[in-house]
């Protein structure tokens, strides 16, 4: 839908009608329901009930409601009764302009989120949710990304068929599975926290069609409400609430807490319901009235405008607030400024305590994008200028070790990558002590990871690299180019051994360890690495290989166990970064460091680690440092202490593609 008149944005625009009100949406009692709409170009706005949530089961509105202008843009309309589960929306008109739009503030909605839903929240509250609480903030923070649908569309999942690729399937505590899968293998596996991809409704899915549609969700049609394609029933819109707040209280029974990803750099287009609302003022734009377009979706979210920077404000307190959430991955952050993700920390810090929500995001945006006057991007380059609670991914640390990540066939330190000794030494301090693009306050601005849901997976980069030919490909029945099934499927030691390196390397580098599901246990993509819309049978979480792969599961076990130990790994403190001394390159491929573990709050048996990584071809030689050391991880397993047994001349032999961990213990000293 077009729309003809627009906002010409200025900074006096937003001091005459910038709301500061937290009352935008429909208030809801059981006496009566308010409705706030915040539209400053418009002549009238008529407030439209429905008995149902689609326009397929009822075309037209039961009642009507011309509502009251006030000031500051807002339009204001009382209704008496108990209005839980009624169905809404807004017609707009300026001059000869009508405009039919959802309400943004909604808290619910109807199935494919075209109507808004008043919804009486403490009615969706599952039994226990008043009492559900996180669960403690621990040292250390170790981050699984996890999409809602791969989670459970594996049959061999052995979640119930009516719950696979819902919230649901978070509930089940013993799935009918002969090994662990669901919630019971996350607390196996000892991470602390799940990032979820998007699960606030998005457009791209029809959400009464096939469960076999798929997406990642990166496009925000009503960012207050779940999405419906998880849920049960998408109809009603209370299910999808319900369902959502029992996966986050199963997830925290189960001892994890839970980071929502969020997007709120762009809408899902130019027509959203922000823009038919108050049209030309959320959508950023070039001084020739052109969209910008920095996050390659055509409709970047003008950050840095009163109201929009209280629209994401308020956003995210709501889902920390009435969903528990307990951190937050901010898409394209560079899209966002540094003045509102320092304020959204503020927010978040008054209302829940320091530290005590997680922040993170990706410090960069797809293409250019006009600011506004006076804001900073929150690009890496900014990150001086942001709290030292935001953390940001680390490109540099996943670069290094792997290769980058748009060139599928560059190697990495540990896949045949040359002269990147000196670079991947730069890692472990979380590069405060320079080497990466940018300088962080301290290791709690950094994110340190090697793989997410963009770009492929681990194993496919891997078998790309070290694997370079085009007999790799095939195309699938969607025409895309893929890998082979032969190629990526079953075990191959080489991409196993390479896999086990570069986990050791990140998880032994200071800042947040963040990883993508399925990366313990060989995931494959077939080579997709933009797999957002493909079929969810090629992004499932194949269960099956966490037993084909059990070898690399339980190594990441081991090194997850192991870091939450070590208080010179978990350290985030500004001085964290000088605990590291001796970094040596002792041969091409081949470097170590000597770590300090010390630590008077969380007494560690081992007082010193000292880390070597041989990514060479050949087995090496490598002096160790005087002491009385013990093995904690070498390239088959980590967790059990073994002595060490010197070599001849006193040094210590490294298998190829291996990394050590030795460590030296109090009463050593």
């Amino acid at each position: 839908m077009k729309v003809n008149h627009r906002i010409a944005y200025s900074q006096e625009f937003d001091l005459l009608y910038g709301y500061a009100g937290e009352d935008l949406g429909a208030t809801y009692t059981r006496e009566k329901t308010v409705f706030r709409l915040w539209s400053p170009l418009a002549d009238s706005v008529t407030l439209r009930l429905y008995r149902s949530g689609t326009a397929e089961a009822e075309a037209e509105p039961w009642e009507t409601f011309l509502m009251e202008p006030l000031e500051q843009g807002v339009w204001r309309q009382e209704v008496a009764g108990d209005l839980h589960g009624v169905y809404y929306d807004f017609e707009i008109c300026r001059g000869e302009e009508t405009v039919i739009t959802a309400d943004p503030y909604a808290r619910s909605c109807g199935c494919n989120g075209y109507r808004s839903m008043v919804v009486d929240l403490r009615r969706t509250d599952p039994e226990g949710f008043d009492r559900d609480v996180a669960p403690p903030l621990g040292p250390e923070q170790i981050i699984y990304e996890l999409h809602i649908k791969d989670f459970s569309y594996d049959p061999d999942s052995g979640i119930p068929a009516a719950y696979r690729g819902k919230y649901k399937a978070f509930t089940v505590e013993h799935p009918q599975a002969p090994y662990p899968t669901g919630v019971a293998y996350l607390r196996e596996l000892g991470i602390t926290h799940v990032h979820l991809l998007p699960f606030f409704d998005f457009s791209d899915l029809d959400e009464s069609g096939s469960d076999r549609q798929f997406n990642w969700g990166y496009d925000p049609l009503n960012y207050n409400v779940p999405e419906g394609s998880f849920a049960t029933d998408p109809y009603d819109g209370t299910v999808r609430i319900r369902e959502c707040k029992e996966m986050i209280q199963a997830l925290h029974r189960a001892g994890i807490r839970v980071v929502m990803d969020v997007v709120y750099n762009h809408t899902f287009s130019e027509d959203s319901w922000l823009e038919r609302t108050a049209p030309g003022y959320f959508c950023r734009r070039w001084p020739d009235g052109t969209l910008s377009n920095g996050s390659a979706c055509g409709s970047d979210m003008a950050a840095g405008r009163a109201m929009v920077d209280r629209y994401i404000t308020q956003s995210v307190l709501y889902w920390a607030r009435e969903y528990h959430v307990d951190g937050f991955r901010f898409d394209l952050m560079g899209l966002l400024t540094v003045e509102l993700m320092n304020h959204i920390r503020a927010e978040l810090d008054q209302a829940f305590g320091k530290g005590e929500i997680l922040l993170y995001g990706e410090p960069w945006r797809a293409d250019p994008s006009p600011m506004e006057p006076g804001t900073h991007p929150a690009l890496k380059e900014n990150l001086p200028l942001l709290d030292e609670n935001i953390a940001v991914f680390s490109d540099d640390i996943r670069d290094t070790v792997k290769g980058h990540a748009l060139y599928v066939e560059r190697p990495g330190f540990v896949n045949g990558g040359k002269r990147l000794e000196r670079r991947v030494l730069k890692a472990p301090a979380a590069w405060r002590k320079g080497g990466g693009a940018v300088r962080p306050k301290s290791a709690a601005q950094i994110v340190s990871y090697i793989s997410a849901h963009d770009n492929n997976t681990l194993w496919d980069k891997l078998v790309l690299s070290m694997r370079p030919k085009k007999s790799l490909y095939t195309v699938d029945a969607q025409g895309k180019q893929v890998l082979r099934t032969t190629e990526v499927f079953g075990r191959r030691e080489d991409i196993v051994a390479a896999n086990k390196l570069a986990a050791l390397i990140y998880f032994t580098c200071q800042g947040y360890v963040f990883f993508q599901a399925g990366e313990e246990f060989g995931r494959t993509k077939l080579g997709d690495e933009n797999s957002y819309r493909s079929a969810p049978e090629l992004n499932m979480l194949r269960w099956a290989q966490t037993q084909e792969f059990s070898d690399l599961l339980a190594y990441y076990k081991g090194l997850i166990a192991l870091r939450k130990q070590m208080p010179g790994l978990y350290d985030k403190s500004p001085g964290a970064y000088a605990r590291i001394s001796q970094e040596t390159v002792h041969a091409p491929g081949v470097v170590s460091f000597l770590l300090d573990n010390r630590s008077d709050r969380a007494p560690c048996p081992w007082t010193k680690l000292w880390i070597l990584y041989n990514a060479s071809q050949q087995t090496a030689s490598v002096p160790v440092p005087t002491g009385n050391w013990s093995v904690l991880a070498d390239g088959a397993q980590v967790g059990t202490a073994r002595p060490w047994v010197p070599d001849a001349d006193g040094a210590i032999s490294v298998p190829p593609t291996t990394g050590m961990i030795l460590g030296e213990r109090e009463e050593a000293l």
